[in-house]
């Protein structure tokens, strides 16, 4: 089994919707950090899992310095950002998205997950 790791930083905001009062129900930015993990049993016919560049262009291109209440269709958690990577990369099995120093969210794939509506959002190829 082969397995690649990327991290990037990308800059976005968003504000939260929540069933309580917090300063996260305000519009707020984050510089991002994104840790994202693959796995293949076999290489491409590059000799890649996936290609590094590809990677960081396919999320950074989408959400980079953009506002993600307009950009995705759900309320945008770390968790839900989390999933909703995994879901666009070939061969994701987990995402680490840390959002300020201490605060991270992870989405580990697995058989199990029931896939639900943050999935449909696919990115063009």
């Amino acid at each position: 089994m082969y397995y690649i790791t990327k991290r990037f930083e990308l800059s976005g905001s968003h504000r939260l919707e929540l069933s309580y009062e917090s300063k996260c129900t305000r519009m707020h930015g984050h510089n991002w950090i994104v840790t994202i993990h693959c796995m293949a049993e076999k290489l491409n016919s590059d000799g890649m899992v996936v290609d590094f560049t590809h990677i960081k262009e396919k999320i950074t291109s989408y959400l980079d310095h953009g506002n993600f209440n307009e950009l995705l269709p759900f309320n945008p958690t770390a968790e839900n950002i989390a999933r909703w990577i995994c879901g666009q990369v070939p061969n994701c099995y987990r995402v680490d998205v840390q959002e300020s120093e201490g605060n991270t969210a992870t989405y580990i794939d697995t058989e199990d997950a029931p896939h639900e509506r943050l999935e449909s959002f696919k990115l063009p190829e």
